[in-house]
């Protein structure tokens, strides 16, 4: 999706009041061009950012009420120490369009990151107008805190989204967008920004860069991977509070489906000054149904324990009504009736669909133990050609697997064993948990443990060598 139609899409616009050196300079049609400089700028009527987080890609778009006289007039744009795409501005009137012309965007070949519109009124007033951009160096990520309950059976999940600003420009009180989507940039727009000629020298363009008359289209192309969970904004952020960056209630979001992309509007209007940083709340959901599964398989994990936490994105678990955005999941847990916390571990996934499991790797673990051990190696049922050479035999291994749960809670317990042969059978003795093959050269023990409860598998495997698998 080419950014003209974003831009056609909403409507608002944004700017720095002091960085963006924009001034007006209205001019008489008459050879003299009898020139009137605005001293002031006039208040920004709003303002808004759509941040994507697969590009270093922003449009910011601002609305303001500028004075024009009749004739020509002359309108000056500079975008000196910010990341913004000279390539991409584009202006147009929100009222008396048809008095209104935008003719031309020059930039003057002794002028360093400096744009000159030039624009024909029809008449003298206030004219509302809007005005857009690209920009680079604004950016969005995902992340999520999860609290289980002591017995581990729920979690408490909140999720939390930060917007962090490093483009030059402060952004008071901007209405922000998020959208989740992968952008093809062919030019960087960090570096289109640092040029003294967006095009490398002194040109002069018809009505704008953003796909005007004779101007550039941005190249750009929108894909749709993933899609955003419903966000309520509450407070909370990594700000001064002297910077009106906290809030104290849960605020509202609207969702849009677009043709190739989704994204939400955050309600209100939030500020990111230049070098900071601000954690939004995205949604917090108090009890989630979860399993803790334990899993073992030394090819996969080595000779560790790792811990594996899974729920559902569905209506069941207060969840399901769009898909999660993918970021990092940290998880703690209540130990006490005090409600202290221990850290369980951390995990990062992609996003979660709707109605789809995730399981999450919290890492290895030393209080959920597995100890195998091979307790016997012997061969038998040999076979010989008529040479008397070995052509065939069978290789008998005891392993003894002593399993110790140390919690205080109940676990649960999956360890694969892998063979590396194609022949092969096994004889489990005594209590196994749950069995099965997995496949070819692969099987599976599922154990429930009680709290303190140590167990052991014992199983004998017979592998067939030689001519020996052949009559198997």
């Amino acid at each position: 999706m080419a950014v003209e139609r974003i831009i056609n899409e909403d409507k608002g616009f944004l700017m720095k009041k002091y960085i963006l050196c924009l001034s007006a300079v209205l001019l008489w049609t008459n050879p003299s061009y009898a020139k009137i400089d605005l001293a002031t700028l006039p208040a920004r009527d709003s303002v808004q950012l759509t941040i994507y987080n697969s590009a270093d890609l922003t449009l910011a778009r601002e609305s303001r009420s500028l004075t024009f006289k009749a004739g020509f007039n002359e309108l000056q744009f500079s975008w000196a120490n910010t990341l913004i795409d000279p390539t991409s501005l584009e202006i147009f009137p929100l009222s008396d369009a048809d008095k209104i012309d935008v003719q031309s965007l020059t930039y003057p070949p002794r002028g360093k990151q400096l744009g000159l519109w030039q624009i024909q009124s029809a008449f003298t007033g206030h004219v509302p107008v809007e005005i857009s951009y690209l920009t680079s160096g604004l950016s969005w990520r995902a992340f999520y805190l999860g609290t289980l309950t002591s017995d581990e059976k729920e979690m408490a999940l909140k999720g939390y989204v930060r917007v962090m600003n490093h483009s030059g420009e402060d952004y008071e009180n901007a209405q922000i967008r998020l959208i989740v989507g992968k952008v093809h940039i062919i030019d960087q727009i960090a570096q289109l920004a640092q040029r003294q000629y967006p095009y490398g020298f002194p040109q002069l363009l018809d009505r704008g860069l953003a796909g005007g008359k004779g101007g550039r289209e941005p190249s750009l192309e929108l894909k749709n991977e993933m899609m955003l969970p419903q966000i309520d904004v509450v407070g909370g952020c990594s700000m001064p509070r002297s910077s009106g960056m906290y809030f104290d209630k849960v605020k509202e979001i609207v969702k849009e489906g677009l043709s190739e992309y989704f994204l939400y509007t955050i309600e209100g209007r939030e500020t990111v000054l230049n070098g900071w940083s601000k954690r939004l709340l995205s949604f917090d959901v108090s009890k989630i149904p979860v399993v803790n599964l334990y899993k073992y398989e030394e090819e996969h994990y080595g000779r560790q324990v790792v811990r594996f936490l899974s729920f559902k994105n569905d209506e069941e678990h207060e969840l399901g009504e769009t898909p999660i955005p993918g970021g990092v999941l940290k998880v703690f847990r209540h130990v006490d009736q005090a409600r202290h916390l221990s850290y369980e571990g951390q995990s990062q996934f992609k996003y979660i669909p709707v109605d789809d499991d995730v399981e999450l790797n919290l890492g290895g673990v030393g209080n959920v133990i597995v100890e195998p051990t091979l307790m016997d190696n012997k061969s038998e049922n040999y076979m010989f050609d008529r040479y008397g050479n070995i052509i065939g035999w069978d290789e008998m291994k005891e392993f003894k697997i002593k399993i110790k749960n140390t919690r205080a809670i109940p676990v649960k317990i999956e360890i694969k064993r892998n063979i590396h042969h194609p022949k092969w059978t096994i004889q489990n003795q005594g209590d196994v948990g749950f069995y099965e093959k997995i496949d070819a050269d692969t099987i599976k023990y599922t154990l429930d443990l009680t709290p303190r409860e140590d167990k052991d598998i014992v199983y004998v495997l017979r592998i067939y060598h030689g001519r020996r698998g052949d009559v198997q």
